[in-house]
């Protein structure tokens, strides 16, 4: 078989995706996802968290949610229907990181949970995050 005869067959019998309802479910989950951020930003600046309060919250409560979705199995059972609309860069980071550390967390805290967390994500994007929490930290400790 050449590939020209290879890549009739895998076209015919690859299923058709249903591009139009794809996008606009990706379309309205990942904007459903955006204006759920709006509303946390709304009712955070209304409970009197300053600006930059409310530029902390907003994102560590969507990361926070979406990792106990992801850890709870339900995060998967959204995407599959969501698709694309569930990578908006806050919640698709946070599934990054939690799925492979839920995964494989049989295999222990340290080579299952904490290096797996490192497989997609990546190292940069973790250690960025722990040495931003650390600054943070010291800056408010002792340069405030």
């Amino acid at each position: 078989m050449n590939p020209k005869q290879y890549q009739q067959l895998v076209h015919s019998t690859t299923p058709k995706s249903p591009l139009i309802k794809d996008c606009a479910l990706a379309f309205l989950f990942g904007g459903s996802i955006c204006a759920f951020g709006e509303l946390l930003k709304m009712v955070y600046g209304n409970m009197g968290l300053t600006e930059d309060g409310v530029k902390l919250a907003v994102p560590t409560t969507l990361i926070v949610i979406t990792a106990v979705l992801t850890g709870s199995g339900l995060f998967a059972k959204i995407a599959k229907y969501a698709g694309a609309g569930t990578a908006v860069p806050i919640t698709g980071f946070a599934n990054s990181v939690v799925s492979p550390a839920v995964e494989f967390s049989a295999e222990g805290k340290i080579l299952g949970t904490g290096a797996k967390m490192f497989n997609l994500a990546g190292p940069v994007i973790v250690y960025g995050c722990s040495a931003a929490s650390l600054y943070g930290l010291i800056y408010c400790l002792f340069l405030k």
